[in-house]
């Protein structure tokens, strides 16, 4: 039996949680047990389904707290962040329990007479949902509640940094009134699920896969669902551009860029990854965001900080390697020093003891220039990069050179320039005078490029993902009507005369 060890970055001699792994042909058979599931959940009327959704928010919020603490407790994000991470799930559930009484379809107008045209929602049926350990609650809960409001049976594998926060969420799913077999929960690591998911879907018993992770292996995923005409839901990485204008607010904008570069120690998917400031504004936003950020109080997530550590080993061991993108021509701020905080390489007003955890310092490098390769990788962790523009082509160029295509945003006074940028960027979501960080529950999530297939979770937009359009017609007349045969001599019983003119 192999198990997966979860420890608590902030504190690495505390263990959170040990859980079996699985291995492919265990997987598998999870998603063999959710193919025979799915068809008595599917037949529980989606009204009442949608009130167990509505029953996991309320159990949700009545354990907001104590979910909360384990976030924190287990991949260190600060605690204030994790309860609002848990609020998202109650307002993901609150947004679709309405959905339950809302799957329309529609009555169609038939060109024939005594025929009616109808379209339904349907289910696809087995879900495989594969999410990442950054945002190890809210995340599943954007692809387990439409999912499951919808009919279908879900196997969820999360990642090996949450298993705890896992198997708690799935608790109080499973509490709310959803069947244990129609949701299931299946750790393991990457290539034992990616391998079970390939022989699941050999053997026709998966029909979607949403997968939330890095760009590579998005791209593996989605070319192991193409073979079997299927389109996933991916939501990959992103380079997140945040431009300033010259009438931007600075104050406003260095605000922003603190909160999207550096919340949840820059390891969100819509983290910021370069801000672009017009040249007349560039020295003065370099200086006052490097001031903003040596000031940030960093270390212990369960006090006041803005930043904890970083989630695991593997995260600490890729952010030294992004370190390493920083060239001669690059000014380094932000920190007294980059890479690990310790004792021998310390951090000014540190909150807590740094030896404990996987603490890192934050760090802002000016001067990056589209032939960087801090430009064009995205970085997962505390590494901000700036750089300066002249004119908007240069920006709007500079935004969307990368590839990425998640989140961007633009600070200016002119609306103009808003609806400018807004036309122009190929981001799925752009934010005005916001970070690009954050999102709201009946809103669409997703992107682009290097980012993103263009599914979209959250809001009405997700159920094109997780159900399928089904037309009927029916004809009541008594005889074979062919439409696109006899309408025509309909068409033509019609007392019409075209030549007629005023």
């Amino acid at each position: 039996m192999t198990l997966i060890t979860s420890r608590n970055p902030a504190r690495l001699d505390d263990v959170v949680t040990q859980v079996e792994a699985v291995d492919a042909r265990d997987f598998a058979a999870r998603c063999r047990a959710a193919r025979g599931a799915q068809p008595g959940w599917a037949a529980v009327p989606a009204p009442l389904r949608g009130r167990v959704v509505a029953q996991v928010g309320r159990l949700v919020e009545a354990n907001k707290e104590a979910l909360a603490a384990l976030v924190t407790r287990e991949i260190g994000k600060p605690y204030a962040e994790a309860l609002g991470e848990v609020q998202e799930i109650v307002d993901t559930c609150d947004f679709f329990l309405g959905e339950g009484r809302r799957l329309y379809g529609q009555t169609v107008p038939s060109e024939m007479p005594d025929k009616q045209l109808f379209t339904f929602r349907t289910p696809v049926g087995v879900a495989v949902i594969i999410t990442a350990a950054n945002f190890p609650a809210a995340v599943p809960s954007w692809y387990l509640v439409p999912a499951l409001l919808c009919g279908n049976a879900v196997v969820w594998k999360p990642s090996e940094s949450a298993p705890a926060v896992a198997d708690a969420l799935a608790e109080l799913f499973w509490h709310g009134g959803v069947p244990r077999d129609v949701l299931q929960v299946v750790h393991g690591d990457g290539p034992s699920a990616f391998d079970g998911l390939s022989t699941a879907l050999d053997d026709g018993l998966v029909d979607k896969v949403g997968f939330t992770g890095s760009t590579a292996v998005g791209r593996r995923i989605g070319e192991l669902t193409g073979r079997h005409l299927q389109s996933p839901c991916l939501e990959l990485g992103g380079k997140n551009p945040l431009v300033v204008a010259a009438d931007a607010d600075l104050d406003l904008a260095v605000e922003g860029a603190l909160f999207s570069g550096f919340g949840t120690a820059g390891q969100r998917c819509t983290s910021l990854g370069t801000a672009f400031v017009h040249r007349s504004r560039y020295d003065e936003f370099v200086d006052r965001f490097g001031a903003a950020v040596a000031a940030a109080p960093v270390g212990d997530p369960t006090k006041d900080v803005l930043f904890g550590p970083l989630i695991n080993e593997s995260y600490l061991t890729n952010f030294d390697k992004w370190l390493d993108m920083i060239r001669p021509h690059h000014r380094v701020l932000g920190s007294t020093s980059t890479g690990r905080i310790t004792a021998d390489n310390p951090r000014p007003g540190f909150v807590g003891e740094p030896s404990t955890g996987l603490y890192v310092h934050p760090t802002v490098v000016a001067g990056v220039t589209a032939d960087d390769e801090l430009y064009r990788q995205e970085t997962f962790g505390p590494l901000v990069g700036v750089g300066a523009w002249e004119s908007f082509d240069e920006a709007v160029a500079m935004a969307n050179g990368h590839g990425y295509g998640l989140s961007a945003a633009i600070y200016t006074s002119d609306p103009r320039t808003a609806f400018r940028f807004r036309e122009q960027c190929s981001a799925g979501m752009v934010s005005v005078n916001n970070s690009t960080s954050g999102a709201e529950a009946h809103l669409p999530f997703g992107g682009n490029g290097l980012s993103g297939n263009g599914s979209r979770q959250s809001g009405i937009w997700v159920l094109e993902q997780f159900t399928r359009w089904q037309s009927m017609n029916w004809d009541y007349s008594g005889t074979l009507q062919k439409a696109q045969l006899d309408n025509l001599a309909l068409v033509g019983d019609l007392d019409a005369d075209p030549d007629y003119r005023l």
